[in-house]
């Protein structure tokens, strides 16, 4: 029999080490063997003595005396008497001061041993084999005389156990121990753990044994598969999965023919935690397997006429994977994750029970060089929480520009509560303008985070993600206690003009999160603003659905004098019966509704007001490249349009007037909307036409001019 490998062994196949350096020296002086027989150096005197095989030695030589007694009157020692030397059944009795060379019986445990065992000399030939390992390998002992043990054990299709079995025949290490597969002669193999080593000291040849541990192999092999896989789905589980995804972009592993890409389809089940908190975990498991079956099958249909399978993973809870190495591109990604979507829209019939699923996908493809793991995951990951905020029952592909952006976003929520402590945040200020004189009668506070790194940003860069991690509330305290400050400073700087107001944008949270009212007071008595001075604008979103706690602290603070404004009216809810209850001053329009204004009717002509500015105005804030203002394809759509945004502007201001309620119209860009605006009855309005949002000191010249009265663009740079 001859051993067959399939592969070079792998690293953990080799058990510790491969190559043992030596740590014990040959004998100085060691006798030369006896020979029992020809071609029998192994079993001469000394080759079994002090081996493995050993079993005892007895020393002989000259007798020992005691040292002569002291003159103490003790008597003297009896001298040693030498015992005859025993006759030995071999041949005459050995010579004094000669090991016991007993080479028979040692020669019977050594055929007799269960473990199988060789002797081979220092060209690696077999010289004597035991009865087990001739049994192990299939064939007779006589048979593997003379054969060389490298074959026997297959270890020279391995160059790292090759080399170290060289070196243990040559002496220069001290003994080899690896695992081998071998086959036997009726084409069953067997797992080996195969040790070589000197057999003494000073003895020549080595001592090859075998021990057939293919039962442990299996054994480890069953649980390596329980460890690895899924017991709920039989799919591999997390750990197998970031194996072999590891393995797969290792460089080694690019087939020469292959795309050197890699592709991943991470999927999340939508609404399964509702199955398992109202059908159980027992139908929540049967969905599952279910589900992994129907994921397998799409696999294997997809890797059909292709160079592999996808693998299908479970990585936990309701979330699964398919991974795609040497993927073809995007299109091969794009038509598994639709595949997946369209197996799973079939109904699941579970124990009686027809359920249907749907499932969000998450799809990455790229070069597999310079990606690691852990950034493909992230990528899948982040992709899947899009494909689920875009609607859910859909895949979604991975936007290298979509998640700078989200990137981005986390870098500034990150940094949004330090940067409040460091003082990076500033306001400008935009003119509210009275459409009959012309003057400024107050302005809205803007907020600007002026970032080390990205610049100066817009509220809307930033804002969104204060509301959500509540730093909101420090950041409204600081501008309510800004603008104020600002707002008595200029009452002071300018006595003989009437002072202005300051508007002061917040937020819902602020309401709930914080003791507004208490704040508001104590900002007036720190700045010594009259209340009436102060505005406060909130979303009509956050103050129609308003009640508890956030009506309360609206009416606490009408009732202190300070004004409550409705920002952006007439975009969300517009429950007119609310205006009645709710303690408002003033309603500002969206600039949605002023934009239309633009358009002017001359005839059956229709003719659109210039801009006047190089960028899109906006109201309280700029439009940026003006993407939510309203395009008409035609003169006859844009004449009604308009028209139809006139009637709902003056009906709107005709219903505030009787409520007692002032109007201020936002995003006014032309002199022909203001015109329009103030015939209909407006009282003041906010945009371009009067200023951008400006820094404090330009404030300041606009109220020091004569007349303190703005015209058409003096407060824009």
């Amino acid at each position: 029999m001859s051993g067959t490998s399939e592969g070079p062994t792998p690293a953990a196949d080799l058990i510790r080490s491969a190559v043992t350096e030596s740590d014990i020296s040959a004998a100085a002086g060691a006798e030369p063997p006896m020979r029992d027989s020809p071609g029998a150096e192994p079993f001469a005197h000394g080759a079994l003595g002090t081996g493995p095989l050993a079993f005892g030695t007895v020393a002989t030589g000259p007798p020992v005396h005691d040292a002569p007694a002291a003159a103490t009157g003790s008597p003297a020692p009896v001298p040693a008497v030498e015992p005859p030397a025993p006759q030995s059944p071999a041949g005459p009795p050995r010579p004094p001061g000669r090991p016991c060379a007993e080479p028979f019986p040692y020669r019977r445990a050594f055929t007799a041993a269960p473990l199988a065992m060789a002797l081979i000399d220092s060209e690696g030939l077999v010289v004597s084999a035991n009865d087990a390992l001739a049994a192990l390998l299939g064939a007779e002992p006589e048979a593997l005389a003379d054969r060389a043990a490298a074959d026997l054990m297959d270890l020279a299709s391995d160059a790292r156990v090759w080399h170290a079995y060289r070196e243990v025949l040559r002496g220069v290490q001290r003994s080899l121990r690896c695992t081998r597969r071998l086959k036997r002669p009726d084409g069953r193999s067997l797992w080996a753990q195969v040790t070589v080593e000197p057999l003494a000291q000073g003895a020549p040849g080595l001592l090859l044994s075998v021990t057939d541990i293919s039962a442990r192999r299996e054994l480890q092999a069953r649980l390596r598969h329980l460890e690895m896989h899924d017991p709920v789905t039989r799919l591999p589980n997390r750990t197998l999965f970031f194996e072999r995804l590891t393995a797969a972009l290792h460089a080694e592993s690019y087939e020469p023919g292959g795309t050197g890409r890699i592709g991943l389809c991470y999927l999340d089940l939508d609404g399964f935690k509702a199955v398992n908190d109202t059908l159980g975990h027992r139908v929540g498991d049967l969905l599952l397997a279910s589900v992994a079956e129907r994921l397998t099958r799409c696999a294997e249909e997809a890797g059909d006429g292709r160079a592999g399978t996808p693998l299908v993973a479970r990585l936990g809870g309701d979330e699964f994977a398919l991974l795609v190495e040497d993927s073809t591109g995007t299109d091969q990604l794009a038509e598994l994750a639709e595949s997946v979507l369209t197996v799973l829209q079939e109904p699941f019939d579970l124990s009686g029970r027809r359920l249907s699923v749907s499932a969000s996908i998450g799809v990455v493809e790229r070069r597999a060089a310079g990606t690691t793991a852990t950034a493909l995951m992230q990528a899948a990951d982040t992709t899947l929480y899009w494909a689920k905020a875009d609607g859910k029952a859909r895949w979604t592909l991975f936007d290298p520009e979509r998640n700078a952006h989200r990137m981005t976003r986390q870098a500034l929520a990150s940094t949004l509560r330090p940067a409040i402590e460091r003082g990076e945040f500033a306001l400008e200020y935009q003119p509210l303008v009275g459409m009959a004189d012309g003057r400024v009668h107050g302005v809205e506070a803007l907020v600007r985070w002026e970032h080390p790194q990205f610049g100066v940003l817009a509220p809307n860069r930033f804002i969104t993600l204060a509301e959500e991690d509540g730093s909101i509330v420090p950041l409204g305290r600081w501008v309510l206690r800004t603008a104020c400050r600002q707002a008595r400073r200029w009452q002071l700087d300018h006595p003989g003009e009437p002072p202005i107001f300051v508007s002061v944008n917040v937020a819902v949270r602020q309401v709930w999160d914080s003791d507004l009212v208490a704040d508001v007071a104590a900002t007036l008595a720190e700045t010594e603003l009259a209340p009436h001075l102060l505005q406060l604008e909130l979303t009509e979103s956050a103050v129609m659905g308003s009640a508890g706690r956030p009506l309360q602290a609206l009416k606490a603070l009408s009732d202190m004098g300070v004004r409550i404004a409705i920002d952006d009216f007439g975009t969300g809810y517009s429950n007119l019966a609310y205006l009645s209850r709710l303690p408002v001053s003033v309603l500002k329009l969206d600039g949605s509704f002023v934009r239309g204004f633009q358009y002017e009717t001359h005839g059956n002509r229709e003719r659109r007001e210039p801009l006047g500015h190089d960028e899109t105005p906006g109201g309280g804030e700029p439009l940026g490249n003006g993407e939510n203002g309203r395009m008409y394809g035609d003169g006859g759509a844009g004449e009604r349009d308009a028209a139809a945004d006139e009637v709902i502007v003056e009906a709107m201001v005709q219903l505030a007037h009787r409520l007692g309620l002032t109007v201020t119209a936002e995003c006014v860009e032309t002199s022909a909307q203001a015109t329009r605006l103030r015939r209909i009855g407006c009282d003041t309005g906010q945009g371009w036409l009067y200023s951008r949002p400006v820094p404090p000191d330009r404030i300041s010249e606009l109220l020091g001019s004569p007349g303190a009265g703005v015209q058409a663009g003096v407060g824009n740079p």
